[in-house]
């Protein structure tokens, strides 16, 4: 096989204090209960944007069964992350807050309420004219509940994993390059200008806005597609003031949504496309790299604000760890999925906490 292939959302990064508490609050709440690797190591490939030097780290990546993208929670180990200097606005520079899906929206708001989540917004219509509502993690990190029907199995949790992302971005149309061409996104579902409802309850989301959400016209095919499942992206560009980085003046690994990150087949052809394409990956690690009980091939390439966007060529996962089971997926033939049976396996490492 010559070309990439875009499995879909692995994860997205959220750099917090502690590991350990984040992933309890991410398992019990939305269900993210299956840590597919728990990393204690020193990150080293990322030092340019960590000050310049290696820094110890943990890092988990947790996922829902019930399928889309994942957390992969980010701790310092020997250093206090930063907060934002200034409260983040919407439309500031980057991933601004996630989306994640769920069967009924009535119900998960519900049940989310009662378990104590802080729901930042009621139901509310978003711009597509769904219903919608937004709650905030402990560490003020915003995500977006919608019923969305892509799913890969049926556990009859309130809430299913990852399926999107908002980013803020400077220019829409330049960003689209990245976006839409390298990773997929080549289907408009709406463009939309102006005050939003939905955005409301956001810190500054009274502002005037241009907001474009994609999807993609291909089905993504092979390895661990259907877990992940259909994905979208949404671009917001804020119109009546300037917008600021994120992470400006701050560390990757510092708190926040740190990066998105795609699950991919043919690392060396990505590359070439990326470089070609004006986005040259900024960070590549070996052909063969351990995270935890898992083994890839991964880098980062920046969108045209700095945003980071990672890629993952899976090599080896775990299924049931205690047993010693793993996945080898260099074996595989790279555009078939594999077998629900398998994948629901990695159930049995879930981790039960209570509420």
């Amino acid at each position: 096989m010559n070309s990439k292939l875009i499995y879909g959302i692995q994860q997205v990064g959220v750099g917090v204090e502690n590991a350990e508490e984040a992933f309890k609050w991410y398992a019990s709440k939305l269900g993210a209960d299956v840590p597919v690797f728990d990393d204690n190591n020193t990150a080293t490939y990322m030092a340019k944007y960590m000050g310049g030097k290696p820094r110890d780290k943990r890092a988990i990546l947790a996922m829902n069964i019930e399928g889309g993208g994942g957390y992969e929670i980010w701790q310092y180990l020997n250093r206090t992350p930063a907060a934002a200097v200034n409260p983040i606005q919407l439309g500031d520079l980057g991933i601004h807050h996630i989306k994640i899906k769920t069967r009924n929206l009535q119900k998960a708001f519900d049940n989310l309420t009662q378990k104590g989540v802080h729901c930042l917004s009621k139901i509310v219509t978003g711009p597509d004219n769904q219903p919608t509502f937004y709650i905030q993690d402990p560490y003020g990190n915003i995500l977006q509940v919608k019923e969305y029907d892509s799913w890969h199995t049926n556990k009859r949790l309130d809430t299913g994993g990852i399926y999107a992302c908002t980013i803020g971005v400077s220019d829409i149309d330049a960003s689209k390059k990245l976006y839409e061409d390298i990773l997929g996104y080549d289907q408009e579902i709406y463009d939309k200008t102006g005050q939003f409802e939905d955005l409301q309850s956001m810190p500054g989301g009274q502002h005037t806005f241009r907001r474009v959400l994609l999807g993609h016209s291909k089905v993504r095919k092979g390895a661990f597609s259907e877990l992940f499942g259909e994905s979208q992206m949404e671009l917001i560009q804020v119109m009546d003031r300037e917008p600021v980085k994120i992470f400006q003046d701050r560390y990757w690994g510092d708190l926040g949504y740190i990066h998105l990150c795609f699950d991919i087949k043919n690392m060396d052809a990505l590359v070439k496309e990326c470089e070609e394409k004006g986005f040259p990956f900024q960070v590549l690690s070996n052909d063969s790299f351990d995270m935890g009980d898992a083994n890839g091939h991964w880098g980062y390439i920046e969108d045209p604000d700095g945003t980071l966007i990672e890629f993952v060529e899976t090599h080896k996962v775990p299924v049931i760890r205690k047993f010693n089971w793993y996945i080898n997926l260099r074996k595989r033939k790279p555009t078939k999925p594999l077998p629900a049976w398998l994948t629901n396996a990695m159930a049995f490492n879930r981790v039960k906490f209570k509420q």
